[in-house]
């Protein structure tokens, strides 16, 4: 099962790739991984015929619990089958659907397996968090393929109306899953389910968040506005989302959970009673659509709630029918919209008010079309009919709920034979709607769902062996899948709506009014507009008391808070009993002095520039307190840290005035003096407490014996940063790739990407004739900005200060350094250079761009901790390699040294994208500045 996952991140991957080089034709290779997983299932039927279960375990987060752990039973095998045989067919069909020239179609067929990918995660994973990573992966991918048409607001709308309303129902469903999780001491569903359940309150609670989740996935009332909307998406997305995958995830959710959850007190309230109002009010909004994709889409709302119905009722009958019933819309619902891209495709509308006579001339996309939607409404011998006749058989003892999906299916039945008149028949008034010529491949594979639908209909018997265990978890089932189940109850009502169904289509014009007045008074769209426009209009008023535009308010805000809760509660509890000692040595006491009265007299401070360098004094002087305490490593970090900090202050305050405002005034700046004291003490407070509230053994304690047997290293720090603590360090690389990005973007006003300034040819003299270059960008310094001593200087030490950086590098496992360090030293190597020699000559010594150095970093990083797990290990686990050169003799490789080496690179990239935007692009505003303010500055006539 992970390598079916593997398969599909790398066809993902690589589709863009195989984009560029065959087209739409790229479609067909990227089809084999979602093909894999269906013939992989297939494969595994002997597996869970009967029952069973195919298992696989992989560790992954040890401290939290966390493994891959995977398994197929009867209902994830089914939806297996679905989310793989359906993706396949999806893309065969966009290698013809979309065009050459179809915009982003490499980003849309990297996202389409993707998702695939995504989905087949969701429905494998048998740990609830692990099933969360895949439901919210599904939601991400969703959003990216409903808004393909960036271009078009309805695209972009839609997009994020899917993402907010799934997102949401998916952060509520989490909190259920950690209730459940949190009670049981596990996440694993096949673990939790051989527990009692816990009673009360606390399990009602986590069963309303979870249907929460569920109900929004699938679009169920009152979260029903999205799907409609999202018929935005291109045709392909409705037909693999909207039909077979994303909008199943609630429905295979609520089925999965209701073997063990249905008789909690709100399951079947909740899900019976929303899935037979959705059903209703779908099917009835289906008759009034004119849009052939709106009017399926509104009909798989209607289907999504008999769903809900059938695998929330908690009743091993309904449990049969809900699986079948599962398999035959995934069947219908997919070939039906594949067909509505064929005429839009053909036809250039999906308007049935435009579209006529459509039946001459195309029929095996007719025969597909009549297949599909006759057992959309249930009509023998199709499977569709066989899993109504069990959805009416479940029920036929509860006569309530048996009447409103008599209702529901009326209702199907009518716009079913709508969706067939309105695109297929000649339409008096109207004109021959002219079809291309029907491609192979686009065809084929809405023949196969239909084709499929029509020989699981006589070989019912054999469906019914395969989907027949999972309804056994609710009991023992007495109906059956049956093609001919003879006369019955469930056969007389079946004939019964097929006649009502068609007498309500063909009275579709006296009900015309009726159907145009009875309409909800705010559709769920309009309910969902409603909603954000009342959660903007929130946001503003707040906004508008709480933002007034003062970063010293703010500030001021934030940290008397500090000072009066945490504080406040601190002196209240007095937690100092413990005598501390004040200092070690008196040389500790003077460095502490004047740490203390630099950051006072900072605040002080009139000139921007002395505030900076009384900054880095408390920066330099909390680096030597680490020196004396005997942390060479931290101090070597902190040193670094503040140094790399005064060159970027400088960088930014050459577009800054030399001296603050007049304000504050001198009653203000004794609060603020005030203030900061009162803060530097409340949080030394706050740390001596935290430090003295600890009553169990501090977990760094064993860190040293950590280092030495699993991280083969005696630096403890660094050892902590990649290899104990590596998923820390992993997101604080994250950050600083996010902070790059948003430097860059408040800076650039064009693409950080593109050129960047170049040495002049070889040719050009240097400004002053005789004077030496001895830097290759130096030269195009003004002659006051030049001096020839730090020229000569950074020539001299440059490549002495980078190699320096790789020695830190490369000890840092075992000796003060480590990769932060060394990219610091790197860093700082690139800023002499820059300060030397300008733009063009940072240009010069790092040619490659700033967004390739961090993104090489990260990939470095994160390719370190997917080794590790392919290699049977668990994610960034370091591992010791022994080797032998025969001049150099025995010595061992730790294999987090190439996770450091990430680091290192996303430092150094970090740097250099702060000096080419707060440094070169501001060098260049400048000029641009200069250059303008010449040519105003020019007589008439006169060239600037």
């Amino acid at each position: 099962m992970l390598v079916l996952l593997i398969l599909h991140l790398v066809a993902a991957l690589l589709a863009p790739l195989f984009v560029r080089w065959w087209g739409p034709r790229a479609c067909y290779p990227l089809a084999v991984a979602p093909a894999a997983a269906f013939a992989w299932a297939l494969a595994r039927t002997p597996a869970v015929r009967d029952g069973g279960a195919v298992v696989e375990t992989y560790p992954w987060i040890r401290q939290l619990g966390l493994d891959v752990a995977l398994r197929l039973t009867t209902l994830s095998w089914l939806l297996t089958l679905l989310v793989g045989g359906v993706g396949a067919l999806v893309l065969v069909y966009c290698a013809r659907y979309f065009t050459a020239d179809s915009l982003g179609l490499g980003r849309f067929a990297a996202v389409l397996v993707a998702f695939a990918g995504a989905m087949l995660l969701l429905v494998l994973a048998d740990d609830l968090l692990l099933l969360y990573v895949g439901w919210e992966l599904t939601t991400i991918f969703s959003y990216l393929l409903i808004g393909h048409s960036t271009e078009r607001r309805a695209s972009r709308w839609a997009a994020a109306q899917a993402l907010m309303v799934t997102t949401l129902g998916g952060l509520a469903m989490l909190v259920g899953f950690i209730m459940l999780g949190v009670h049981a001491g596990t996440y694993r569903w096949s673990e939790i389910a051989a527990q009692p359940l816990p009673g009360g309150g606390y399990l009602v609670a986590a069963v309303v968040l979870i249907l929460v989740g569920a109900l929004s996935k699938s679009a169920i009332l009152p979260f029903n506005s999205w799907l409609p909307v999202a018929m935005a998406a291109p045709t392909p997305v409705s037909a693999y989302l909207h039909a077979a995958a994303m909008v199943k995830a609630g429905v295979y959710l609520i089925g999965m959970l209701a073997p063990v959850l249905a008789a909690v007190g709100p399951w079947r309230p909740v899900t019976i009673v929303a899935g037979l109002a959705t059903m209703l009010v779908g099917g009835w909004a289906a008759l009034r659509q004119t849009d052939l994709k709106l009017l399926l889409a509104y009909g798989t709302v209607s289907q999504l709630g008999l769903l809900v119905v059938l695998t929330g009722a908690g009743t091993p009958d309904a449990a049969l029918a809900g699986v079948a019933m599962l398999l035959a819309h995934a069947l219908f619902k997919a070939a039906l919209f594949l067909v509505v891209g064929i005429i839009d495709h053909g036809a250039g509308t999906r308007d049935l008010r435009e579209l006529s006579g459509l039946r001459h001339g195309s029929g095996p996309l007719v025969g597909v079309a009549v297949l599909a939607a006759a057992s959309m409404a249930g009509v023998p011998p199709l499977f569709g009919f066989v899993a109504k006749e069990a959805v009416f058989a479940a029920f036929i003892d509860r006569p309530v709920i048996l009447a409103g999906l008599v209702a529901g299916t009326v209702l199907t039945v009518a716009y079913s034979v709508r969706f067939l008149w309105g695109a297929f028949a000649d339409r008096p008034g109207v004109e021959q709607t002219p079809l291309d010529r029907i491609a192979p491949s686009l065809l084929v594979p809405a023949v196969v769902l239909a084709v499929a639908g029509l020989v699981a209909g006589p070989v019912a018997g054999g469906v019914d062996g395969l989907l027949r265990p999972y309804a056994e978890l609710f009991g023992t089932a007495h109906a059956h899948l049956v093609l001919w189940p003879g006369l019955t109850p469930a056969l007389g009502l079946s004939a019964l709506v097929l006649v009502a169904g068609g007498g309500l289509f063909a009275l579709r014009g006296p009900l015309a009014p009726v159907l145009a007045r009875l309409r909800a008074p705010v559709s769920g769209n309009r309910g969902y507009e409603w909603v954000i426009g009342r959660f903007d209009r929130l946001a503003v008023e707040v906004t508008s008391v709480t933002q007034r535009g003062s970063l010293p308010q703010y500030l001021a805000t934030i940290l008397i808070v500090l000072v009066l809760l945490p504080g406040g509660a601190m002196i209240a509890a007095r937690p100092w009993e413990e005598r501390v000692t004040s200092w070690g040595t008196p040389v500790q006491l003077v460095v502490a002095l004047v740490l203390a009265v630099a950051a006072v007299l900072a605040v002080g401070a009139r000139r921007r520039l002395t505030a900076m360098l009384l900054v880095g004094v408390t920066g330099y002087g909390t680096a030597m307190l680490f020196v004396l305490y005997g942390a060479p490593d931290l101090a070597l970090t902190q040193f670094l840290v503040e140094t790399a900090t005064i060159a970027v202050f400088v960088l930014v305050l050459r577009r800054l005035p030399e001296r603050f405002s007049v304000r504050p005034l001198r009653r203000a700046r004794w609060l603020r003096r005030t203030l900061a004291v009162a803060v530097g003490v409340a949080a030394a407070g706050l740390a001596f407490t935290a430090a003295g509230a600890r009553e169990a053994p501090a977990i760094s304690a064993a860190f040293p014996e950590l280092s030495v047997d699993e991280g083969h290293g005696r630096n403890i720090v660094n050892v902590t940063l990649v290899d104990i603590r590596a998923w820390d360090t992993m997101g604080e690389m994250a950050v600083l790739v996010v902070t790059a990005t948003g430097v860059a973007s408040l800076i650039f006003e064009r693409s950080r990407t593109g050129p960047r300034p170049r040495r002049p040819e070889p040719s050009r003299r240097p400004s002053r004739p005789g004077r030496p270059i001895w830097l290759r960008g130096g030269s195009r310094l003004e002659e006051r900005r030049r001096s020839i001593v730090f020229e000569v200087v950074t020539r001299l030490i440059f490549h002495t200060v980078v190699l320096f950086s790789l020695f830190l590098l490369f000890s840092g496992h075992n000796a003060p350094g480590g990769g932060f360090s060394g990219g610091l030293v790197a860093s700082l190597a690139l800023v002499v250079r820059y300060l030397a020699g300008g733009r063009y000559e940072l240009a010069e010594s790092a040619p490659i761009g700033a967004g390739t150095v961090l993104g090489a970093g990260l990939a470095v990083s994160v390719g370190t901790g997917v080794i590790a797990l392919l290699a049977g290990g668990s994610v960034l686990q370091s591992a010791r390699v022994d080797l032998y050169l025969p001049l150099v003799g025995h010595f061992y490789l730790v294999t987090s040294v190439f996770f450091d080496i990430g680091v290192y690179l996303v430092v150094v990239g970090l740097m250099l994208d702060i000096l080419r935007s707060l440094g070169a692009e501001v060098d260049r505003h400048i000029e641009t500045a200069g250059t303008a303010t010449r040519g105003l500055a020019a007589e008439p006539g006169e060239r600037p």
